[in-house]
């Protein structure tokens, strides 16, 4: 019987199809917010859609996580009808829906103009760059997740307040709650072989409910779809279990908030050997990683709306709550924003800790991986490094991050890098949906206003 793992062409995907006597297979592709939106697709429309692509109403790039359609966008709006956009099928992407008695998913790209603004080719092309200066870049995501002995019905009937976490107090790393839960800790370990984001760790953090999970490095897009499919699926696995799971990035004011964090590395495309290590430098850095950090470092806040892209993204940006609140580096220091961890060939690497778990896996990879990039095509160096705690220390002005998403979006438009990396168009469009997020959060009136003012003003 055919793997998943093994298909690459769409003679494979055909063929494991007809193999399995599939009458419809999954597709789907992920949006502006990292949403995966997606149908079921006939058999005979799958086959087609193989060899001719097929179209995908381009409103998903036009609309916000709750479906409101954006009303400053170029690129899709009512002034284009909405109109369908072509999209490809991507067979080495092919998974098994564990739950679905075979069913299988594939991953698709929009293509034509609907590819300048689709996350998944922006990514992609960041690491056609990357290869074309001779590197092969890889990556893993670590992700934080609460979860809630919830349903989506109870957690709108109760507001979304007051809502049960799965379990009680702060036990990170309990070994009690990780052997009390043994059947729900080997689903998700299963969810993850099977459906190819295989987690090399997955324990419990700081706070009641909240799990942290490490997936397998691979190549740079690869371990953005792993990404992208762990963050839906462990959804799904929650709800299928009476339970529910958030990735934002601080839902409550009394935890802390939720981390993505982002290892990346570097391999010279013609040794097979690292790019980052080098034993005759101080730990280990090579001068290509030195390089990527100034890069990652230097344009750190004119990138920050891809790393921070909701209103929520910065209630995590606070000192003391494990979050960075400036561009800043150090080595094996977990209070900077970029961790430099010293190894091998097989381990040297650099963390972008700055990442948060609500952040779309193939722009905040794209932010990640386009800075560090930059700063070794500009042979830029980085600053001192920090030691102690990198929290109590004056950064310089040019260190400090946007404390707004408004504020970001206004960097990422004037990002001349941003700009030469991601394209002009894909900037424009994506820093106009995060002032449209910023302008609906301003349309909402809190529970906090109406407590401090309603009577007393």
């Amino acid at each position: 019987m055919l793997d998943p793992r093994s298909i690459h062409s769409a003679s494979d995907a055909r063929a494991i199809v007809e193999e399995r006597k599939l009458t419809h297979v999954k597709v789907g592709l992920f949006d502006n917010d990292g949403v995966m939106r997606g149908k079921y697709m006939s058999r005979e429309k799958f086959f087609s859609a193989l060899e001719h692509g097929f179209s995908f109403c381009d409103v998903v790039l036009g609309w916000d996580v709750k479906d409101q359609l954006y009303d400053n966008a170029q690129y899709t709006g009512w002034h284009t009808g909405y109109p369908d956009a072509p999209v490809r099928i991507l067979p080495e992407t092919c998974r098994e829906v564990p739950f679905e008695d075979g069913m299988l998913l594939f991953l698709a790209e929009f293509e034509l103009h609907a590819e300048a603004v689709c996350p998944r080719a922006t990514l992609r092309r960041v690491i056609e760059r990357c290869q074309s200066a001779g590197f092969e870049p890889f990556g893993a995501l670590e992700y934080e997740f609460f979860l809630f002995d919830e349903t989506p019905d109870t957690a709108r009937e109760k507001g979304f307040r007051d809502l049960k976490p799965f379990t009680p107090d702060w036990f990170g790393y309990s070994m009690i709650r990780n052997s009390v839960h043994a059947e729900l800790y080997r689903q998700i370990l299963s969810l993850g072989e099977r459906m190819d984001f295989p987690i090399e760790g997955l324990h419990t953090e700081t706070g009641p409910g909240v799990l942290e999970a490490a997936i397998a490095v691979d190549g740079a897009a690869s371990a953005a779809d792993k990404a992208a499919l762990f963050k839906t699926f462990i959804k799904v696995l929650a709800q299928r279990n009476g339970l529910m799971a958030t990735f934002m990035a601080k839902w409550s004011g009394d935890y802390p908030g939720q981390s993505g964090h982002i290892h990346l590395s570097l391999r010279d495309r013609d040794s097979g050997h690292s790019a980052f290590f080098d034993p005759e430098h101080p730990q280990n850095m090579s001068t290509v990683q030195r390089h990527f950090v100034a890069g990652q470092q230097r344009l750190m806040p004119e990138f920050l709306a891809m790393m921070a892209p909701t209103v929520n993204s910065y209630r995590r940006l606070i000192p003391g709550f494990w979050a960075p609140t400036d561009a800043t580096w150090g080595i094996e220091n977990r209070t900077a924003a970029l961790r430099v961890i010293p190894g091998s060939d097989k381990s040297q690497r650099v963390e972008y800790r700055l990442g948060a778990a609500d952040a779309n896996p193939y722009l905040a990879l794209a932010a990640a991986l386009g800075s560090g990039l930059y700063g070794v095509l500009q042979q830029w160096e980085p600053a001192d490094p920090v030691e102690g705690n990198a929290y109590a220390l004056v950064q310089p002005e040019e260190r400090a991050l946007p404390r707004t998403l408004w504020d970001s979006a206004q960097r990422l438009r004037s990002s001349d890098a941003a700009r030469e990396l991601f394209g002009g168009a894909f900037v424009d469009h994506f820093a106009a949906s995060r002032e449209w997020e910023e302008r609906e959060y301003r349309r909402h009136v809190s529970d906090w206003e109406l407590d401090r003012y309603f009577e007393i003003i």
